[in-house]
């Protein structure tokens, strides 16, 4: 295949992706589901943390960052917290707990009762959130997965925005913009009367 063949090929299955996501209610409730338990959290007083390996670990930052500065519009910061960007933490916790506990330890930590734990991990597998769920929900704080269609995952979380497809890049793709929805839904919950 050659470089534009590759590229028609790709945003094809990227917007397949999106449209599955387009067709499957079911999914767009679970998601206003997990925007009204934010939401709700935050109207509490408490915070969202974010969690992930890799890419999606990026997708933490970026969507902590999303709650915490700005979306749409200029407001008031939200309580957001990514579990992946401190690297003095991340290596401590490596080399006296081992990786597994990279992500529950600092829910232990930084978690409260009420707050919400978002785990991403496109295969659904991934160890170390599968860990930090197990935490958040002994500390009475709601799970939240953005996964695809598969792994342990969906079986532990109290929400599930599993994206249909198999594909990492295109769960990937998906989950950015299912993250932003649901910035936006709380953002405008939250301040909208400010816009």
């Amino acid at each position: 295949m050659d470089s534009l063949g590759y590229i028609k090929t790709h945003f094809e299955n990227s917007v397949a992706t999106k449209k599955a996501i387009l067709e499957d209610l079911d999914l767009q409730n679970r998601i206003v589901a997990a925007a009204e338990i934010c939401i709700a959290a935050l109207k509490n007083g408490n915070k969202i943390l974010f969690a992930g390996n890799g890419g999606s670990a990026a997708d933490s930052q970026h969507l902590a960052a999303e709650l915490v500065s700005r979306f749409n519009f200029d407001r008031p910061g939200l309580p957001s917290i990514a579990l992946t960007t401190d690297t003095s933490m991340l290596t401590a916790i490596g080399n006296d707990y081992g990786f597994l506990q990279l992500f529950a330890r600092q829910v232990q930590a930084n978690g409260r009762e009420g707050d919400v734990f978002i785990g991403i991990s496109t295969s659904g597998n991934s160890a170390n959130i599968l860990e930090a769920v197990k935490v958040a929900k002994e500390m009475k704080i709601v799970t939240i997965a953005l996964c695809g269609n598969a792994g342990k995952l969906p079986e532990v979380c109290d929400v599930i925005l599993n994206v249909p497809s198999k594909s990492t890049p295109f769960i990937q793709e998906s989950h950015i913009s299912i993250g932003h929805v649901l910035c936006g839904l709380i953002e405008e919950a939250m301040f909208g009367h400010l816009k």
